[in-house]
This record gives C-alpha cells, structure tokens and sequence, in this order.
C-alpha cells in the first residue's frame, strides 16, 4: 500500500483542489483529508457520513470546590495563569480555572496538596469515515481553538490506513495540512511521496523551501507541482532552479483557470468538469507523480504536455 501525501507551505496554492481531481483519476483510492484546522475536500467530494466519533486529545483541570482549601499552590506553579484566585490570596477561598488558558501539562495535579484536581479527558472535535463518489473518505473537524491536531491526524491516517487494509485497497491519497508544523509532520511520516503544490509568489517560494527542507529531513521521496505558473513566469523560473539547486523533480506546471472556479461551484473537481487547461495539466501531474511513486520511469517533457492557450 503506497501513501500520497499532498501538502503546501502555505494556504491558498490550490492544494486541495488538485487533491479532489487526483480523487476522480484514482479510481477506487482511500482519502484522507489530514488538514483537520480547516478542513475542506469534503466541499467537493459531497461525503455521506457511515461513522462519526469524538476526539479525545488533552486534558483539562477541574478543580473540586469542595476539597480546595484556596492554599495557592496550584496558582504559584501553573506557567499558563490558569489558575485565579475567587477571592484575595489570603481569603483561602477555593480557586477557579479558566479552560481556555488551561495547557492540560498536569503539574497543578502533581503539586496540590489536598489532591483537590480532576484532570479528565478533553473533546477536542469529532473524526468520520464517509462515502464518496470516488471513495471512503476518513476526515475530521478540530473544535474553535483546540490544540493537539498532530494527534487528531494521525488518528485520521491511522483509520485510512485500516479501510485500505480491510477493502484491498493499494493507495491513500492524504490532503495535507499547510505550513510544517507539528499537523504537517504527522501528516507527513512514514508517507511514500510527498507532492508539494507550490505557486509562483514571494511567500510561495519562501514557503516551499521550508516544506522540501522539512521533508529532506525526515527523508520522505518528494517531488513539486506549480499551480498557477502563468501568473508570474519569472518567479516559476525561480521556483524551478530552486528545486534543480535541491535536486527536486518538478512532475509539472498547471495555468490559472478560470474553468476551475466554475466547475468547484458546481461541487466538482477540475478534472471532472472538462478538458480546459487545468485539466490537461493535472492529468499530466497525477500521470507523473504516480509514475514516481510507483517507481516507474518518468519522462519530463511536462512542458510539452501542458500546453494550452
């Protein structure tokens, strides 16, 4: 079974637009939509929910009113102020905690000496495998400023991975979170090829050197795509000799699209919409990448097979 993971080192290159056609040239994949902060393939896979949980990935301080003797000591030693005072500090009165500030660390449950801390487990949002027209789906929604999404993606992959298994399914194409924070590195580990969808733009570039340094650190096959060249040919060129400085093959170029646009209002992805200039091209990229990742051999001529008016 071979993992696909595609990622960016910034919002807004057209990542999981090209994820959603790779979908429809697949052709009986399982998906996995790892950016759990803002997740967003379903909008156009149209997924039915089959199975939906809660996610579990923190913890929480309680403080039990009626054991609380207000002595302080959880005050003094939490680094995050999470812990108030109801009354002045020589009141004894027993202490609140604000959640919202609360890490979920456990040292207020280490120091308090009256054991007067419950520490439980926290909902931090909700994980579902869905049915698709182009497959299971295994996504996630991570609640309004809750931590721990490298868990919650790992959580997703490790659930893709075992539908895979289950239904012999020989691929898992993973919509990555962007940036190369703790989400990304989860959704990155142990991948087979990373596809790094990059634009031609200041922080696009900035970005993508981040992004291929990450996945060079942990040693991860990875090759680049550039969306929207046609917007600034100078800095694609750049882009370009960037990756050939890095020895990093580019599987090829997609224009700016309008058709693109028009076909995600209609719930579709760009491939299923038509054969306009986008399509053309990420068929060509999906035809590359594959080729990569199933270590066969490539042949380059991107250029030639992207052309479009």
């Amino acid at each position: 079974m071979k993992e696909l993971v595609v990622i960016s080192g910034k919002g807004g290159t057209g990542k999981t637009s090209v994820v959603a056609s790779f979908a429809a040239l697949a052709e009986g994949a399982v998906l996995a939509d790892c950016d759990v902060d803002a997740a967003d393939l379903h909008l156009l896979l149209e997924p039915r929910v089959l199975e939906r949980d809660r996610f579990r990935g923190g913890r929480v301080a309680v403080v039990r009113e009626g054991a609380c003797t207000g002595c302080g000591s959880c005050v003094e030693h939490c680094r995050f102020e999470a812990f108030i005072h109801a009354g002045p500090p020589w009141s004894r009165q027993p202490v609140r905690v604000d959640p919202i500030a609360c890490e979920g660390c456990g040292v207020c449950v280490r120091v308090c000496p009256e054991k007067a801390i419950d520490f439980p487990e926290k909902v931090n949002g909700e994980w579902f495998v869905s049915s698709t027209r182009h497959g299971p789906l295994v996504h996630a929604r991570l609640g309004v400023a809750e931590s721990n999404s490298g868990k919650l993606v790992t959580l997703v992959r490790q659930k893709a991975r075992e539908i895979a298994e289950a239904r012999s399914r020989d691929l898992v194409i993973i919509d990555g979170s962007p940036g190369i924070g703790c989400p990304v590195i989860a959704s990155v580990g142990g991948a087979s090829l990373v596809l790094a969808v990059t634009e031609p733009s200041a922080s696009g570039i900035h970005d993508l050197d981040r992004v291929l340094s990450l996945a060079m650190h942990f040693r991860i096959p990875v090759a680049v795509c550039v969306n929207k060249h046609d917007i600034n040919l100078d800095l694609t060129q750049s882009i370009e000799e960037m990756c050939g400085e890095k020895k990093v093959p580019i599987v090829g170029r997609i224009p700016y699209d309008l058709g693109v646009t028009r076909a995600q209002l209609r719930g579709l992805s760009a491939v299923e919409a038509g054969d306009g200039p986008a399509a053309r091209c990420i068929r060509h990229v999906w035809s590359e990448t594959t080729k990569r990742l199933w270590n066969q051999s490539t042949s380059g001529r991107y250029k030639e097979a992207c052309e479009y008016e």
